[in-house]
């Protein structure tokens, strides 16, 4: 099905459309550092599931993001580490988290300037009279 919103960009779409998973963007920042076995991942992350972060490398992987080596020797064991596509994804990292911080204090500004509004038209009503029948 296509999306409203598909027309007006559609790489952004994307970029959006993959960012927006859960998971996706703390796995992919976990791996800027190198690559890391799945249990390494999983310790950095916490709170995802087996099953969850097993489904969200291999969305990785197929969009290209995320690379999975096998190594070698007793015992076998697997790699994930980003592709220059995903290593493209700090500065999108970077660029969200100061927004983040500009935000940070967003809510209490803004319920700062709702009071100082309200009691403003408070005092700009007029009283009113003593009512007739």
């Amino acid at each position: 099905m296509r999306r409203v919103c598909e027309h007006i960009c559609p790489r952004f779409q994307l970029a959006m459309d993959i960012i927006a998973r859960p998971w996706n963007g703390l796995i992919m920042a976990s791996l800027e550092e190198g690559p890391l076995r799945f249990g390494e991942l999983q310790a950095r992350i916490q709170h995802v599931g087996d099953r969850m972060l097993s489904a969200r490398l291999k969305d990785l992987q197929l969009r290209g993001l995320v690379e999975r080596r096998v190594i070698p020797g007793p015992p076998v064991g697997v790699e994930y580490e980003l592709t220059a596509a995903g290593r493209g994804f700090r500065a999108v990292f970077e660029a969200v988290a100061r927004w983040g911080q500009s935000l940070s204090g967003a809510p209490a500004r803004a319920k700062a300037r709702t009071k100082a509004s309200t009691k403003a038209s408070t005092k700009t009503r007029a009283k009113p009279g003593p009512r007739t029948r």
